[in-house]
């Protein structure tokens, strides 16, 4: 389910329903292959963001593996992707593998972090593909992960780049903040796909994280990432001219 609050935290909207254990099927379980996508109804929505226009978009997540629409009322209007078949390899506009975070700019466009398929995919607000984006930084040679082995190259969601939060910030010069589990890192990037900067590694102290599950921008230079591992929420307060000023000073 989605749930919508007013700041005095009343709930004011109700997106999907829970199944409850006393139904004659019983709650959800799952199946292979998934049973078919259901107006209205979600099986583990991962995020939702609103265009200029007040629509409500959600991603809808691990199962149905698609992008539902609804109008600034709360109205069903139309839901666009379907998962991503099994050993695909590259595949195509609109398919999903765990969608798993969704924002949205200034000009309505809608951006999906296509977890599993290790890619950004940017829609229109009526779901026409626009483009994909892709992030591509190498891994340092000591980049640890949280826990666990090393990832390998079939663990698509924990390959680098591999977008887990993502956040665009307001106008009228926008920019993408996004998130990988390993190394670790976020990434500042153009709304045309450029990368702009890098930052962070895995880790429990501050400046490093733990499987970034969300990421809030309300500035260029100010987010807010919370973290699942580490049980936190860090601001970081970005500097992008200081390395420019101690490298200008230090050559006088």
């Amino acid at each position: 389910m989605v749930v919508k609050f007013n700041p005095e935290g009343r709930i004011v909207m109700v997106f999907g329903r829970k199944k409850e254990a006393s139904e004659e099927n019983g709650p959800w379980t799952r199946v292979n292959p998934p049973r078919p996508a259901v107006d209205g109804q979600f099986r583990q929505p991962t995020d939702v963001t609103w265009d200029p226009a007040g629509n409500i978009f959600i991603s809808d997540g691990y199962i149905n593996s698609r992008v539902a629409k609804f109008d600034k009322n709360g109205d069903w209007v139309k839901s666009w992707g379907e998962p991503t078949p099994q050993g695909t390899q590259n595949p195509g506009p609109g398919m999903f593998n765990t969608p798993h975070s969704i924002a949205a700019d200034a000009k309505g466009n809608i951006y999906v972090a296509d977890r599993g398929n290790r890619r950004i995919q940017v829609f229109d607000s009526d779901g026409k593909f626009l483009r994909e984006i892709k992030i591509d930084v190498p891994v340092p040679p000591d980049a640890k992960p949280w826990f666990g082995n090393q990832p390998s190259a079939q663990q698509a969601v924990a390959q680098s780049g591999a977008p887990w939060a993502i956040c665009i910030t307001p106008g009228p010069n926008q920019v993408l903040y996004s998130s990988d589990a390993f190394p670790g890192r976020i990434y500042k990037v153009s709304l045309d796909g450029k990368l702009l900067g890098v930052l962070g590694k895995s880790g429990r102290q501050p400046k490093q994280f733990g499987w970034i599950h969300e990421i809030a921008c309300p500035s260029e230079n100010e987010i807010y990432v919370a973290e699942i591992l580490n049980w936190r929420v860090q601001k970081l307060v970005l500097r992008p001219n200081a390395q420019t000023r101690t490298s200008t000073s230090s050559n006088k």
